[in-house]
């Protein structure tokens, strides 16, 4: 008798603890299916801003048959360039000549017999500043510097005719671009949130994305052409869901 008691004893024990651990390991399981819930949204935040660095690159060429003639031409033309920025307001920390520079085309490795002219030339004056508009205004008055001979550069020549205009206070805006990318993710998700009836929990992970610039001419790239920048991010991040 005390012996079938004591079977009877160890089997509800057993139950018990069978129940208890089936309990347990149930209550688990739920809790690491909520843990798992979470929900991944992107912030969105674009900004258009204007240039506050201007780079111009006047180049002008000559060429001849007369080493001294090229060079002299080179020269004039570069004071006429010099007398231009200066007209127009750019000092001297501004405004930047590089050295002239004529190149005998006879004397080249592979030079050709044909060619009309030996001697080619080419000039640079570089105007640097802050000064945007001032840059982009001058860069639209050369007229009376062609109508004076001087042979400005273009394209085609291997240097822009025009200003590239940069944003140097970059890290100025990108704070505040971030911040609101942020904002927009964290409404997106406390939406989510609301419709799936939960409640929106801790971030778990983030992706800050990376900062585009592009200018305003619908291109996807920034060529420095444009004066004004458009800054577009998007920012992913992952927040549990209670």
């Amino acid at each position: 008798m005390n012996t079938s008691l004591s079977r009877l004893v160890a089997a509800l024990f057993v139950g018990v603890g069978i129940a208890a651990a089936g309990y347990w390991v149930g209550n688990g399981l739920e809790r690491l299916r909520m843990a798992d819930r979470s929900v991944t949204v992107k912030g969105l935040a674009e900004q258009e801003v204007p240039s506050d660095f201007a780079v111009w690159t006047l180049s002008f060429r000559r060429a001849g048959n007369d080493f001294g003639e090229v060079q002299q031409a080179l020269a004039q033309d570069r004071d006429q360039v010099l007398a231009f920025l200066t007209a127009r307001g750019f000092t001297e920390a501004e405004v930047e000549a590089r050295p002239l520079q004529v190149q005998d085309l006879f004397a080249r490795e592979y030079a050709q017999g044909n060619q009309p002219l030996r001697f080619n030339g080419v000039g640079q004056v570089l105007v640097k500043s802050a000064r945007v508009a001032e840059v982009e205004a001058a860069a639209r008055a050369v007229d009376p510097l062609i109508q004076a001979g001087v042979q400005l550069g273009g394209e085609n020549e291997g240097a822009r005719s025009g200003p590239r205009f940069q944003l140097r206070g970059f890290n100025d805006i990108k704070a505040p671009l971030l911040a609101e990318a942020t904002r927009n993710a964290r409404e997106q998700a406390d939406k989510f949130a609301a419709e799936a009836g939960a409640r929106l929990g801790p971030l778990k992970n983030a992706n800050q994305g990376v900062i585009r610039i592009s200018g305003d001419d619908g291109n996807d790239f920034d060529d420095g052409s444009s004066r004004t920048k458009r800054l577009r991010v998007v920012s992913t991040f992952e927040y549990e869901l209670k």
